[in-house]
């Protein structure tokens, strides 16, 4: 078997995952929030956007990997790699996008946020010895 035509076929199986990773997080979306609905759990739709959207994450980043591996592999022309760039570039604003309405935050915020959490325990712990 031809090297192109191998590297061709994982980068349609790697497609293949990215979109059965988002229909697997849409229904597992719609049962979790159909399961706590029922059940009245907690807040229903905010679980069910931040699951949706994490479910959303993961498909484009097979997506996006799948791209990679067809254009950088297959065929490096500076047409497909231009096509390559662009559509990285929107699937990481997709992604970034989805980041910000999960968490309410930059990505790039989350070790900061993190660390403000624990300096809070920390000094409600040094609170409590006093």
């Amino acid at each position: 078997m031809e090297f192109g035509t191998v590297i061709t076929t994982v980068g349609e199986v790697i497609d293949v995952l990215g979109v059965a990773a988002i229909v697997v997080g849409v229904l597992y979306a719609l049962a979790d929030a159909a399961i706590r609905r029922v059940r009245r759990m907690g807040p229903v739709y905010a679980r069910f956007r931040r699951v949706l959207g994490r479910g959303i994450l993961v498909g484009l980043e097979l997506l996006v990997a799948a791209d990679i591996i067809r254009t950088v592999a297959v065929t490096p022309t500076i047409e497909s790699v231009s096509v390559l760039a662009l559509i990285v570039v929107i699937r990481t604003f997709l992604s970034w996008s989805l980041e910000v309405e999960i968490s309410g935050r930059w990505p790039w915020q989350k070790a900061r946020a993190g660390a403000v959490e624990a300096d809070d325990d920390t000094a409600a712990v040094a609170a409590e010895r006093v």
